[in-house]
């Protein structure tokens, strides 16, 4: 039974909130918990969105964190559909826009991202998409299916991991693809020249055309239907759909209008939080995509974008929230599936951070592993078809200690026997 003597708000619906509110439950919190989403469908995750649900292979229920019953029996009040237009810090309340106003005792915010778009001529066009929600991606998995059957063109810009995957969908259909990126490979800012030169052969192997160093300027069209695009070195492309795939950007409008500390916009931006996830007002956390938080062992803030982070820094927000002691300091963690090609990447390396790249494999089948080094020590690594590494990957970066390269690069030397006080 709710007790209802304590009240924790969440704002957001995706797997950041839905596992928060679930945290809270299974700590033993007896008092009132309040989930707030602008989207009608209940809490859903998102890597399905340009992954298996986009290729057909997975059915729209899969995508739920929990199932519609679970709420009811957890007795999480669900507000869907709904935006929180003002928080009241002073009141301890947030307002919604049908009026609604709620208290609370603990607030998170979990707002997420939502995607960039193109400022160029064209963008209002029916064929121009973004994926970002599962109504983006409905939408898009029907044009993917069209534009296989009429053998439709379909051109993206960015060449980023959501770009990457949409392409790998639509050739699964059938459409023609092109991407257009300025940067001279795949991925360059992310994983570097290297390594983003294989995404680019692995992509031109199944078909699909790049066009590098160059930006789209305008998207035409007629009578309401894109055409083609046309990029600032003159090039033309036909297209039937575009696809913006150019980048995310953190919701804290919110955030920033009840006076929270923002982190800074040139490094990601996001809202400020400790390693606790506690913002600068101590009633108030924050946890996913919209977060900024300390990170006590890269030493730095980090706003990570990515599946796992929204997957363990909901319920750490909720333990915080609750008044346990947290130091959320989980490595960064992702994954991707193009074609024949999986992958996971873990750590943090961000372009300038590292001075070597060791492989270990075989690269020329795509089955290895990357390792980007500063001084000797394991930032960051990314393991290709290559699989059950991820715990003595982030071993490596959590020990700190220099490595040797070419141990690191023998496949014959155990991962386990590189970290020290690492057992296996």
């Amino acid at each position: 039974m709710v007790d209802g003597h304590r009240t924790f708000v969440i704002v957001g619906g995706g797997l950041a909130g839905a596992k928060a509110a679930e945290t809270l439950r299974t700590e033993g919190f007896t008092g009132r918990v309040i989930l707030i989403g602008d989207e009608r469908d209940h809490p859903y995750e998102r890597p399905p969105l340009s992954k298996g649900y986009l290729q057909g292979k997975e059915e729209r229920d899969s995508v739920f964190v929990h199932e519609a019953a679970w709420y009811a029996q957890a007795d999480v009040e669900l507000h869907l559909g709904q935006t929180v237009v003002a928080i009241d810090r002073a009141g301890r309340t947030v307002h919604l826009g049908d009026g609604t106003v709620l208290h609370y005792d603990k607030l998170l915010l979990a707002t997420g991202a939502e995607p960039r778009r193109l400022d160029i001529p064209g963008t209002s066009l029916a064929g121009v998409h973004h994926l970002r929600r599962l109504a983006h991606a409905e939408r898009l998995r029907q044009v993917l299916a069209a534009l296989g059957r009429d053998n439709g063109r379909l051109v993206i810009a960015g060449a980023g991991w959501i770009g990457l995957e949409v392409a790998a969908a639509a050739r699964t259909y059938g459409a023609e693809v092109t991407i257009v990126e300025p940067e001279p490979t795949p991925l360059h800012q992310v994983i570097g020249p290297e390594l983003g030169q294989i995404f680019a052969d692995l992509h031109t192997e199944h078909g699909v055309r790049f066009h590098f160093g160059a930006r789209l300027t305008e998207i035409t069209g007629q009578d309401g239907m894109v055409l083609g695009v046309r990029t600032d070195d003159g090039e033309e492309h036909l297209a039937h759909d575009v696809l913006a795939a150019i980048g995310a950007a953190p919701r804290t409008a919110l955030a920033e209008a009840a006076g929270l500390a923002l982190a800074d916009r040139a490094h990601g931006g996001g809202i400020a939080v400790d390693a606790s996830l506690r913002t600068s007002d101590p009633d108030i956390y924050a946890a996913g995509d919209v977060a900024a938080a300390h990170h006590p062992l890269l030493g730095a803030r980090l706003r990570v974008e990515h599946w796992a982070n929204a997957l363990n820094g909901g319920p750490a927000a909720a333990r915080a929230m609750l008044g346990r002691e947290v130091t959320y300091d989980r490595v960064p963690y992702f994954f991707s599936d193009q074609y024949d090609l999986g992958l996971e990447y873990s750590g943090w390396a961000p372009a300038g951070s590292y001075d070597q790249v060791v492989l270990r494999g075989d690269v020329g089948k795509r089955e290895f592993i990357a390792f980007w080094l500063a001084e000797g020590r394991v930032l960051a690594g990314m393991n290709v078809n290559v699989w059950d590494v991820t715990a003595p990957i982030q071993a490596l970066i959590r020990s700190g200690a220099a490595v040797d390269p070419e141990a690191l690069a023998d496949p014959s030397v155990p991962l386990t026997s590189l970290a020290p006080g690492d057992t296996g």
